[in-house]
């Protein structure tokens, strides 16, 4: 199956249930949607998307949140905490600075858990659920096993989640406890996370819900749609570029299937589909070496470090989908420093968005592009958040000024605030 946006609707195969079936993307190979477990393909361990009959049109689409694009999903509900319709947050005094015509947040830390993992999770619990498992798990910088953690819980199922040992923000990690996971501390990384749940799924000892899994990224298409009803709405026109972190990649490849799938039911002409451009951090940016180098899969970094915690990840799974979905749109990706990124994630909270430190990467992209020339000044651009600022909120308290010890009257206080301390940052 082409992964061009030029590729056709293909027809509905004979196993295909309601309309609804799984594809390789590497030979083609197709599978029942619901019959068996499966996350890559059985011929050649290629990666899985989920392929609809019939796709929709925007006018298809009713309700608010993930959900009011059930027309475009594989099912018709799932488990909810009503996920999704967050917020398109204009910052006129970052859209001056940066200098494009128009510059919007996205911002996926205002779901139920604080991350967009959500939208993947109301999906990927369902499926569960649909194929009889029982035990759901997955590897994580934080945000997913959040998200798993609360979805798992309101659908009743037991849920493990794999942390890298110290590599993760506590608000993460309170999250997953509360909310009742079986939490696993590994002595290694991310990948070496990944690797240990992979293993774990293919021995049938829990159902994996990574991003390998083709129907969590059905979820997170909807970030997409949101942003072009966004913009459509404000400016009459979908936005040229879409900025967003890169960590697994998952968000790449999803927003890139929303756009082919709109481009396949005749609502976008493949000028208009954004240039989707990827933002990493210096220290764990695979996907920027393989676009600079033109190389069509990426090196896997086995050494990463940033204190951007949620994209710390030296092997995105993805790739294979989000290489293609960043050329075929005409997008790049671009390395930011952590400095880079602090600055960033300051600016956003001038302007009254707060984001963890991955989050900020999007803006710190935008504006190192911008400053290269490579992002015109005419441009329309959406940049994606993908978790709240209280994920992290040492990083917070570290970007943030200190407090300033006063004593107890009002004198004080007003002495404090004649001095030039308390108008530093």
């Amino acid at each position: 199956m082409s992964l061009s946006l030029s590729a056709e609707q293909p027809a509905a195969p004979a196993i295909a249930d309601d309309g609804v079936w799984l594809e390789c993307i590497a030979c083609g190979e197709t599978f029942a949607p619901f019959e068996d477990v499966r996350y890559t393909c059985d011929e050649c361990d290629g990666l899985l998307e989920v392929r609809y009959a019939d796709l929709p049109t925007f006018d298809d689409f009713e309700g608010q949140g993930v959900w009011r694009y059930a027309e475009a999903l594989p099912l018709e509900e799932g488990v909810t905490t009503q996920e999704g319709a967050t917020p398109l947050y204009e910052v006129p005094r970052l859209e001056d600075d940066i200098g494009v015509e128009a510059l919007r947040i996205k911002h996926e830390g205002m779901n139920p858990t604080g991350s967009f993992k959500d939208r993947g999770m109301t999906i990927g619990v369902a499926v569960a659920k649909e194929l009889g498992v029982g035990r759901l798990a997955c590897a994580s910088t934080g945000n997913t096993s959040a998200a798993l953690a609360a979805y798992g819980s309101r659908g009743g199922m037991e849920t493990l989640v794999l942390l890298p040992a110290g590599k993760v923000a506590a608000g993460k990690v309170a999250q997953a406890s509360l909310h009742g996971a079986r939490i696993l501390e590994v002595d290694g990384n991310f990948d070496a996370c990944l690797d240990i749940v992979q293993e774990l799924a293919a021995k049938g000892e829990a159902y994996l819900l990574n991003s390998l899994n083709p129907f969590r990224l059905e979820g997170q298409k909807t970030i997409g749609l949101e942003i072009l009803e966004g913009f459509l709405a404000d400016y009459g026109t979908v936005p040229d570029r879409i900025v967003l972190p890169v960590g697994n990649a998952g968000n790449t490849a999803a927003l890139y299937k929303a756009f082919r799938e709109l481009v396949q039911a005749g609502e976008l002409a493949e000028d208009e589909v954004p240039k989707l451009t990827g933002v990493q951090a210096e220290g764990a940016a695979p996907m920027v070496e393989a676009i600079e180098n033109g190389a069509d899969e990426v090196r896997r970094w086995d050494d990463v470090e940033t204190r951007a915690t949620a994209i710390r990840i030296g092997n995105p799974v993805n790739a294979p989908k989000a290489l293609p979905g960043i050329r075929e749109t005409g997008g790049t990706a671009i390395a930011v420093s952590d400095e880079e990124i602090t600055e960033a994630q300051r600016d956003l909270a001038s302007e009254g968005v707060g984001v963890e430190p991955a989050s900020a990467a999007s803006v710190a992209g935008l504006r190192k592009l911008r400053a290269e020339g490579i992002v015109d000044d005419d441009e329309h651009v959406a940049c994606l958040t993908t978790g709240h600022l209280l994920k992290d909120p040492d990083a917070a308290a570290a970007a943030g000024a200190d407090p300033e010890p006063v004593p107890a009257e009002t004198e004080g206080v007003l002495a404090s605030l004649a001095s030039e301390s308390s108008s530093a940052r």
